[in-house]
């Protein structure tokens, strides 16, 4: 079960998302119901991971992250997504220019809410997809 689990994560990714949850629920019922109760579960979770179509873009993406972390540390949240409680935290920029990202017509929010010395890496580049069913 953990390898469909990890398959599901690593070679399916988001191509198609329901892939890591009908793993776990395969599990689940293999947990619940026990051998050999559970082998069409199993079956099941095979065949759809074998017929899924696969995106390894998300395990390459989490390596790219993982990278930039040991390349830049930790770096400070952009100001303008930073929350502003207190009025001293207005004045001096806390959250000026945020453009809420399902109101806004910005073609990427990942662009402007991550830190500005990772503008433009890969892993902040969006990627166009076809829209997910």
């Amino acid at each position: 079960m953990r390898r469909l689990i990890r398959f599901a994560s690593e070679d399916v990714g988001n191509a198609d998302p329901a892939a890591l949850t009908l793993c776990v629920a395969a599990m689940q019922a293999c947990h619940f119901v026990g051998m050999p109760e559970c082998e069409l579960a199993l079956a099941q979770a095979v065949t759809y991971l074998a017929a899924a179509p696969k995106s390894n873009a998300l395990y390459a993406g989490y390596g790219e992250v993982k990278s930039d972390v040991r390349k830049y540390g930790a770096l400070p949240v952009p100001m303008h997504i930073r929350n502003a409680p207190t009025r001293l935290m207005k004045e001096i920029g806390y959250g000026r220019g945020y453009k809420y990202a399902t109101t806004s017509r910005a073609t990427s929010s990942i662009r402007s809410t991550c830190p500005i010395s990772l503008r433009g890496t890969p892993t902040t580049t969006p990627v166009r997809r076809a829209s997910r069913k």
